[in-house]
Parts: C-alpha cells; sequence; structure tokens
C-alpha cells in the first residue's frame, strides 16, 4: 500500500525492490490453500485471495518495466500522447523563460530537456497506475489457475511403474 500511495511522479526501481521483497515473504511464510472434500468454496476463496496478493505484487514489481519497456507494454497511442505533452512542456518551458533566452541558451536547453522529461515520466506513470490492476489481474488468474492445477494433481493418486 505504501508503495502506490507515496509514489509521486514516475515508478522508480525501488517498487521492483519492495515487490520482490513481498514476493519472497509470500513464498516463504505462507502455503498455497490445501484442497480439503467438501469445502470447496472455501478453498476458492483462500485461493483467490493468494493469487490477487501474489498478482499485485508482480504488477508491483514490474510497473517501472512496465512504465519503460514498450515492448513489455505497449499502450498505443498513450506513449506517442505523453511524447506530445513532453514536446508541449519544453515549448511551455521555453515561453516562460523567453526573457533568459539570449543571456543563458544552454541553461534553456537543459530547462526544457527536464521539464519536458518529467511530464512524459508524469504522463506514463499516471497511465501506468490506471492499467496495473489490470496486470495484477492477469498475473492473479495465472497464478490461480497455476495453484490450482497443481492442487489437482496433487490429489491424484501416483501411477505405480512396472518393474522390467
Amino acid at each position: 500500500m505504501l508503495t502506490a500511495m507515496l509514489a509521486q511522479g514516475s515508478w522508480q526501481w525501488f517498487a521492483t525492490y519492495v515487490g520482490v521483497t513481498l514476493l519472497a515473504i509470500i513464498f516463504c511464510f505462507s502455503r498455497l490453500p490445501r484442497w480439503t472434500p467438501g469445502r470447496r468454496a472455501a478453498y476458492v476463496g483462500d485461493l483467490s485471495v493468494y493469487a490477487l496478493v501474489v498478482g499485485l505484487c508482480v504488477a508491483i514489481t514490474l510497473a517501472p518495466m512496465l512504465q519503460r519497456w514498450a515492448w513489455l507494454f505497449p499502450m498505443p497511442g498513450t506513449r506517442a500522447e505523453c511524447g506530445a505533452l513532453g514536446a508541449y512542456e519544453s515549448l511551455r518551458t521555453r515561453a516562460a523563460l523567453a526573457n533568459l533566452a539570449d543571456r543563458g541558451p544552454v541553461a534553456l536547453a537543459h530547462a526544457q530537456e527536464v521539464q519536458s522529461h518529467a511530464a512524459v515520466a508524469d504522463c506514463l506513470s499516471a497511465t501506468t497506475t490506471l492499467w496495473l490492476p489490470v496486470y495484477a489481474a492477469g498475473a492473479a488468474l495465472l497464478v490461480g489457475v497455476v495453484a490450482a492445477f497443481s492442487a489437482v494433481r496433487g490429489r491424484r493418486p501416483a501411477r505405480r511403474r512396472r518393474g522390467r
């Protein structure tokens, strides 16, 4: 919760550290719910909670990568819009500091670059945060299916091999 609530601006790599730490805690101190005959509703509820928590931790772990790597998180149209917002912010900075253009062109160019980068990062961060629940739900679904499959597989009696 702290990662989501205290994050300002773009997702930073510290979120990956927090997500990996939470996943390590879950995998070390938590066990998958066990299938108990006749208690299907309780099993499904426990498995859902486990999968949702793991999915959220996976999404937090991936958030900085989702924000930075287009191949991992394409966001069609959004990346272009964020770039346009960065260009606009650069122009806005130039207009705000127009009286300094003659005296410090290097400083003006640097200020434009910094403001443009911050605007693009904030835009991508906001979009990533909006889409994070989708990735968390996808990861939760994957974890739930794998866990349920392993539970079903664990209930089957082992086949005996024939001796040669």
